[in-house]
């Protein structure tokens, strides 16, 4: 099964090429570093290194890495990190938290998983352990560690119940390179009992590293700038929005007249940027752009600002006073609320949350966040707090408890890696 999958592979390689490269059109990104993709790679800089790879797919993985990265960087300092992603702005952000690290992280493109691609990146790099961020398991790769004596741990993982049932159907290629990785730190019980039956053996509950994120303080203080340059008036946060979901957002703004609010939504994928800029304008929303503005955020004649830039999401989480979380008003499976928290943040979150579930079940039964059925419902329960200040105080004190009592995530999934590093594990 993983010679027809690798087979696969190289029969589409020039489609997969001519899609990464008319992506490419919008981000860049995407054209650069081609070679890395493909197995080939420029020399390391400096003296070779031992490496400690972490592989996190894109901005979200990327994030959440940060505060195991930091915590690998300051308990090996003999060691340097690869970090690998698979998307130009996984690979951004990456430059944007790490780049201050200079050669001890250094980044790459993942190859494609095939073996001739990933044997030539475990023959460049040597790396000592793999560590696999959240539900990254790539059947070819993983046999190729195995060959190269390469641990591989998954970390922050998660499994969703319809994730579980579309793995089943390829559990012949799937289940083991599953039963190949040394070791899993998952986020939740219900995420390990999943991973355990997928194949998954050494599963631990080690929490979500994205409770240990620390919002970044100059970030927190350009918000707040934000929010006094904004003045009186409220701030409703759409955070990190999937397509769909802008058009079902505005038009129940639109419908509503004019309002006392300031609505800034925040598209999550950048490349989507001038697509929702051209929806509100049609609707004849009065809209500044973000990237438009000076840093004193002068959106005073404003009702909607779209949030078109990049690496400032926690300065549109200060600057807020309850933050609705994307990809879940549609079958999308939500976005990471947990950021919102860890700012003290009432959340409003949509129906669908099956890539988040038992996170976002504890937040709403801990009343950190509320559940909205769709927009409508959405604009009515923030208008609700606007007229109930007490309770959006009430959330706002639970969201920041919620955060609190979550984290430790780090610490835990340092613990169960250090065997794979061939030191003994802590009692």
């Amino acid at each position: 099964m993983r010679l027809l999958y690798s087979a696969l592979w190289w029969i589409g390689m020039p489609l997969v090429l001519l899609r990464l490269w008319r992506r490419g059109r919008k981000e860049p990104g995407y054209r650069r570093h081609i070679g890395e993709r493909l197995g080939f790679y420029p020399p390391l800089p400096g003296p070779a290194a031992r490496f400690i790879w972490v592989h996190a797919v894109s901005v979200g993985e990327t994030r959440a890495a940060e505060p195991l990265i930091d915590a690998l960087l300051r308990e090996y300092p003999q060691h340097a990190i690869l970090l690998t992603c698979m998307t130009a702005t996984g690979r951004a952000t990456g430059e944007q938290l790490f780049g201050k690290h200079g050669t001890r992280v250094v980044q790459s493109f993942l190859p494609y998983d095939t073996g001739f691609m990933c044997g030539r990146f475990l023959r460049h790099f040597r790396p000592e352990v793999c560590i696999l961020m959240e539900t990254e398991v790539w059947p070819v790769m993983i046999a190729q560690c195995r060959r190269h004596s390469v641990p591989v741990m998954l970390a922050n993982a998660r499994l969703s119940e319809r994730s579980l049932r579309r793995g089943k159907r390829f559990a012949a290629l799937l289940r083991p390179a599953a039963e190949a990785i040394a070791c899993v730190g998952a986020q939740s019980e219900a995420d390990a009992a999943r991973l355990r039956e997928f194949g998954a053996r050494h599963v631990e509950v080690t929490g979500s590293l994205k409770f240990d994120v620390q919002p970044p303080a100059e970030m927190v203080e350009r918000g707040q700038r934000w929010k006094r340059a904004i003045g009186d008036r409220k701030v409703l946060l759409c955070a990190s929005t999937r397509e769909g979901e802008e058009q079902l957002i505005l038009d129940a703004l639109a419908g509503l007249g004019k309002v006392d609010w300031l609505t800034v939504i925040v598209p999550r994928h950048p490349q989507r940027f001038d697509e929702v800029a051209a929806m509100m304008e049609a609707r004849g929303l009065s809209v500044r752009r973000r990237s438009q503005m000076t840093d004193a955020f002068d959106s005073d004649e404003a009702q909607v600002v779209l949030g078109d830039s990049m690496g400032e999401m926690f300065a549109y989480y200060a600057a807020c006073d309850v933050a609705f979380i994307g990809g879940s008003l549609l079958p999308l499976g939500g976005q990471n609320l947990i950021e919102a928290f860890a700012l003290g943040k009432p959340v409003l979150i949509g129906p669908h949350t099956f890539n988040f579930q038992h996170i976002t079940e504890d937040a709403v039964g801990d009343g950190a966040a509320a559940r909205v059925a769709d927009a409508a419902q959405l604009l009515g329960t923030w208008a609700s707090l606007l007229a109930d200040p007490d309770q959006a105080s009430r959330m706002a004190h639970a969201a920041a408890a919620f955060a609190g009592q979550h984290q430790g995530a780090t610490g835990r999934t340092l613990a169960l890696m250090r065997p794979l590093m061939g030191q003994p594990a802590l009692r």
